[in-house]
C-alpha cells in the first residue's frame, strides 16, 4: 500500500488548453432544446471557460488534502481515499461511484461524515476509484464486471483491517454495493443505495403499486426510449468510442456534460444545482487519465448482465425523482431486510453533488441502526 498524491504535469494541462482551442466544431442543432444532444452554444461557452478560466490545480489541492493510497487488489492497482475519523468508534464506510462519476463527487461528504457534531454519527471513509476509472489501474483482460469489483472491495477493506463496515453507492456503485452485501454479509453492516433494481414479481403474485411507483416506471420507460443511447454504445463498442473521446477533450466534455444536464434535477439551468467547475472537475479527470474507453468498458462487462441477487443485510434505499426507481414492493422481494425507504422530493442522479446534506443525514440515520 503506497501513499499517493495527484500532480498533473504543466505540459498535460497546456496540451489540454491547446486542444480545446483548436476544436473543429460541428454545425449547430436544428432544434431549440437538448433533444439532439448538447447545444452548440452551451458547448462553446463551457469549452471557452475550460480553456481560459478553469483551475485544475485547485482540484489537486483538495484531493491531496485527503490521505490517498494505491494498493494492488486482485492484480489491479486501486487508488482510494482513506479519511479516518478522529472518533475511535467510527463505523468504516465504503463509498462507490458510478459512471460518469469518480471519487471527486464525494469530497464534500468527507468532513461531515468523519467529524460530525455527534461523535456517534462518525465514519471512517474509504472511497476507491473503480478499475479503469480515475487513478486506478486499467484492466487489460476481460472479467472486471460488477461482481468482481464487489469482491475486490471486500479484499480492500480486509487490507485496511476493517471487519465490519457499511457500503454506499449510486449508479453502478449501487450494483457493486448490493453485490457486496450479497457475498459478504458477515462483514457488511448494511448497504445504502440510491439506484435500486429488482425483478418484477411473476404475474400470479399481485402487488399494489403506488402513484410514485407508476411515475418511477414511466420515467424508466421514457429513459430507455430517449436517453439510453450512450449505454448501447458503451455496452457494445466502448473501444471504438474511446478513440474519439480520448483524442478530443471537447468530445469527452460533451459526452459527460449531456449526462449531468439530463440526469440532474434542475430548473433548466444545471449551474443552479451543480457548478460548471464541479462538472469540469469530472470531465478533466476523465481527460487527464485517458479513461474514456476503460471506464466505458464496465458497461460492456456488466450492462444488463448483473443478476438481481438476494440481499439479506440491512438495506436503505434513498430515491430521487430524477433517477431510476423501481416499486418498493418489488425491491422488498430482493432486499429482505429493507430497513429504510426514503422518497426525496427533489434531486437526481448525483446526490453527493446535488443534495450532499440530505445524503449525509440519510446515511447517519440508516447506519445509526446497525452500528455496534
Amino acid at each position: 500500500m503506497t501513499p499517493f498524491q495527484v500532480r498533473v504535469s504543466d505540459e498535460d494541462l497546456a496540451d489540454l488548453r491547446l486542444r480545446v482551442a483548436g476544436t473543429r466544431w460541428p454545425e449547430g442543432e436544428t432544434v431549440d432544446d437538448w433533444s439532439q444532444g448538447v447545444p452548440l452554444a452551451y458547448a462553446r461557452d463551457l469549452a471557452d471557460y475550460w480553456a481560459q478560466s478553469y483551475d485544475w490545480r485547485s482540484v489537486e489541492t483538495r484531493l491531496n488534502a485527503i490521505p490517498q493510497f494505491v494498493t494492488m487488489v486482485d492484480g489491479v492497482d486501486i487508488h482510494f481515499l482513506h479519511a479516518r475519523s478522529p472518533h475511535p468508534n467510527a463505523l468504516p464506510l465504503l463509498l462507490t461511484h458510478g459512471w460518469p462519476g469518480s471519487v471527486l463527487e464525494f469530497l464534500d461528504l468527507i468532513e461531515p461524515l468523519t467529524n460530525p457534531p455527534n461523535p456517534a454519527d462518525a465514519f471512517h471513509v474509504v472511497v476507491p476509484s473503480m478499475p479503469g476509472f480515475g487513478f486506478s489501474g486499467k484492466p487489460f483482460a476481460p472479467g472486471w464486471k460488477v461482481e468482481r469489483i464487489a469482491q475486490a472491495w471486500g479484499m480492500l477493506m480486509q487490507q485496511l483491517g476493517y471487519k465490519y463496515y457499511g457500503a454506499h453507492g449510486g449508479d453502478l456503485g449501487s450494483f457493486v454495493s448490493a453485490h457486496l452485501g450479497h457475498i459478504d454479509p458477515t462483514h457488511v453492516a448494511g448497504i445504502h443505495i440510491t439506484m435500486v433494481f429488482a425483478d418484477a414479481p411473476p404475474p400470479e403474485e399481485q402487488v399494489q403499486l403506488t402513484e410514485r411507483d407508476y411515475a418511477g416506471l414511466a420515467y424508466m420507460k421514457s429513459f430507455q426510449q430517449t436517453e439510453s443511447g450512450y449505454s448501447a454504445i458503451m455496452s457494445t463498442k466502448p473501444q471504438t468510442l474511446g478513440y474519439g473521446l480520448t483524442d478530443s477533450p471537447v468530445g469527452q466534455m460533451a459526452w459527460i456534460a449531456e449526462k449531468f444536464w439530463t440526469w440532474t434535477d434542475h430548473p433548466g439551468d444545471l449551474e443552479k444545482v451543480i457548478s460548471r467547475d464541479q462538472l469540469l472537475d469530472t470531465v478533466t479527470l476523465y481527460w487527464l487519465t485517458a479513461t474514456a474507453a476503460s471506464a466505458g468498458r464496465l458497461y460492456w462487462e456488466s450492462h444488463y448482465k448483473v443478476p438481481n441477487v438476494r440481499v439479506e443485510v440491512p438495506t436503505a434505499c434513498l430515491l430521487f425523482p430524477k433517477d431510476a426507481r423501481m416499486p418498493r414492493a418489488w425491491c422488498e422481494r430482493r432486499f429482505t431486510d429493507l430497513r429504510r425507504w426514503t422518497d426525496a422530493t427533489t434531486g437526481g442522479h448525483f446526490p453527493a453533488l446535488e443534495q450532499p446534506g440530505y445524503l449525509v443525514d440519510d446515511l447517519r440515520a440508516f447506519f445509526g441502526q446497525v452500528r455496534r
